[in-house]
């Protein structure tokens, strides 16, 4: 028989966000199942991100598992607004869930439209989990600059 013995005086490193860590995930599936069952504390804010070109404005939001009759997109004054839910869905006859960590529940996302855009060619289209949201700019004059004389 092999008996190893501690040493009283080796020093241990104290690594306290591991510590956290580890309390968090003992602790994770406890807390989500308690929001999940509570009707809108679960509601979550999914990412998007917003690119131009010289055509258009694109908002791309990340929707996993969320259908595509479950969004609803309105435009009023100057606001687009993207309202839905994720729904949690579970199957019948499988085990019990060991770790939630996907937000569900209802969402709500604004923003403010540039004055340069056509609000009635908005298009939308809902695929792989993203939406795209196409928001077109108004046709503008362009104009040739001139020079002025100060007299």
């Amino acid at each position: 028989m092999n008996i190893t013995r501690r040493d009283p005086f080796m020093l241990a490193t104290w690594e306290p966000f591991r510590e956290i860590e580890e309390t968090l995930r003992r602790f994770s599936p406890f807390l989500w199942r308690g929001m999940r069952e509570q009707e809108g504390v679960g509601a979550w804010r999914p990412l998007a991100n917003i690119s131009e070109t010289d055509r258009e404005y694109l908002i791309k939001v990340e929707l996993p598992e969320v259908k595509k009759e479950d969004i609803e997109i309105t435009v009023d004054n100057g606001m687009l607004t993207l309202r839905g839910e994720r729904k949690f869905e579970r199957e019948a006859g499988e085990a019990s869930d060991l770790r939630v960590e996907s937000l569900y529940g209802t969402f709500a996302r604004s923003f403010a439209l540039p004055e340069d855009v056509d609000t009635n060619k908005i298009e939308a289209e809902c695929k792989d989990g993203i939406l795209r949201i196409r928001i077109p700019k108004t046709e503008t004059t362009k104009t040739k600059p001139i020079t002025v004389k100060v007299q």
